[in-house]
């Protein structure tokens, strides 16, 4: 086994970025020396940065560097929202869209509403709602003469600023909740250059009628950024390509979230698209609105079960997913319409009643996404510790990326020795770069380990955190 030099770090490693001292830092050890090394290369200093290390079966950490302040810790908050679902909803929990009838079905033919209702499915993708669909038709449907009215209510409506976080409406990643999200309200474009014609041919999935958009031109000249190029435009009309496709960039996929085209408007289309594929008619229109109590229910969809959900979000960092699981522990504890300011809540409570210290814990939304989201390495440490000692630890651990092979971790550490022997869900943002998780080391023991920097230099970090993990297998 390979022992590294270990920088004695005295009383430098022991300050906080409030200039303080906490209590659980003068129990720890020096930091590893290669992790100081890659600190000092990058000119982070250690007030920027927060670490928790501590083996699973013992009470006390074995390296607690500014680990009572609270950091902004990015995607690595998804573990405390998953964590906090999968023992609150429990490891069967589904979401269920329902489809309700109010009229008359006389011969196949519905002489009213078809309403549907999400209970906030996350995972809800074309494929699955044809299925429901195909359970509508089953059902003795085949054409509405009323309205198709979206149940939304299971959420609290709020507008939802797609650029706000960023300036970026157009990534997937800052897509907002809806209770009826529809393949995550992300659509692919796939441009095929065309050079007889001189444009750039497109597939749509899915296939609705608002895509009918001329082909963009092609441009001369490097691909380079080719998204910016196309400036798209989209209305509830179509979408509009107002730049060029460079020729040198031959094919291409986009996905992009059509932030101008309402989500009501998105399941319109898609659901007009898949009935006439199912066989049905409808020529009404799609509004919103709640289930009524004279509405029966004909058809349901279930979600697949939460560690199926959970999986996606910490092996991919998926943001409107955690959103979602966030809102679901506030609707099944009677939050209807749910808010993430009650699921927040009730996962301070969950964490408190762990005996973990909730002062500077700040959920925004549970995702990450977030410039106030806020939590202490000693906090997610101490509930990563306890994650262990919980039933649901298989379906947990699972979920998160296994360093050097895949998920967010799949370039990372992949020819260490720590590859295939860590779960390590990382985090990302400008001046934020996390990871936490657990790391077996070569003795046996397994040591969650965390590691948060915040500083404008926090993306030169990354091979601090990766030489952390390496020590911790190596010399736990």
């Amino acid at each position: 086994m390979r022992i590294q030099r270990i920088s004695p770090l005295i009383i430098a490693a022991l300050i906080v970025v409030s200039g303080t001292v906490p209590a659980s830092a003068q129990v720890t050890q020096s930091l590893p020396s290669a992790m100081t090394d890659a600190l000092t290369r990058s000119a982070i200093p250690l007030q920027s940065v927060g670490a928790y290390v501590q083996e699973v079966t013992n009470p006390k950490p074995l390296i607690a560097l500014n680990a009572e302040a609270g950091f902004n810790p990015a995607s690595t908050m998804k573990l405390v929202t998953t964590n906090a679902a999968l023992e609150l909803l429990g490891p069967a929990f589904t979401w269920k869209t329902k489809a309700y009838i109010r009229g008359t079905l006389v011969d196949e033919v519905l002489h009213g509403d078809l309403i549907i209702r999400g209970e906030g499915d996350p995972k809800l993708v074309t494929e699955k709602f044809w299925q429901l669909l195909r359970q509508i038709r089953a059902s003795g449907v085949r054409e509405i003469r009323g309205n198709l009215i979206l149940d939304r209510s299971q959420f609290q409506a709020r507008p939802h600023d797609a650029g706000a976080f960023d300036d970026y409406p157009l990534k997937p990643y800052n897509v907002g909740p809806d209770a009826l999200l529809l393949n995550y309200n992300v659509m692919s474009v796939h441009f095929l250059p065309d050079a007889a014609r001189g444009v750039a041919t497109m597939q749509f999935d899915p296939p609705v009628a608002w895509t009918n958009a001329q082909p963009p031109r092609l441009s001369s000249g490097a691909c380079g950024d080719w998204q910016t190029a196309l400036k798209p435009q989209f209305n509830p009309n179509g979408v509009v390509f107002d730049g060029a496709y460079p020729a040198a960039c031959g094919e291409k996929t986009w996905y992009l979230h059509p932030y101008r085209v309402s989500p009501t408007a998105y399941f319109g289309q898609v659901f007009r698209q898949l009935w006439t594929d199912v066989g049905g008619r409808f020529d009404g229109v799609v509004t919103e609105g709640a289930v009524s109590p004279d509405a029966r229910q004909i058809a349901e969809w279930q979600s697949p079960p939460l560690p199926e959900i959970v999986r996606d979000i910490n092996k991919f960092s998926n943001n409107v997913m955690a959103r979602h699981v966030l809102l679901a522990m506030a609707a099944a504890s009677g939050n209807v319409p749910a808010t993430p300011e009650f699921g927040a809540n009730l996962v301070r409570a969950w964490l408190s009643r762990k005996g973990i210290d909730t002062t500077k814990l700040v959920i925004e939304n549970g995702s990450g996404l977030s410039r106030i989201e806020q939590i202490t390495p000693e906090e997610m440490g101490r509930m990563l510790v306890a994650a262990y000692q919980s039933p649901i630890m298989p379906e947990f651990i699972s979920s998160m990326p296994i360093v050097g092979l895949d998920g967010t971790m799949r370039r990372r550490l992949v020819n260490n020795d720590v590859a295939g022997r860590a779960h390590i869900k990382t985090g990302s943002l400008d001046g934020v770069r996390a990871v936490a998780g657990y790391v077996q080391a070569l003795s046996g023991r397994r040591y969650v380990v965390v590691c948060i920097i915040n500083d404008t230099r926090a993306e030169a970090g990354r091979a601090a955190q990766d030489a952390l993990l390496q020590w911790v297998h190596e010399n736990g």
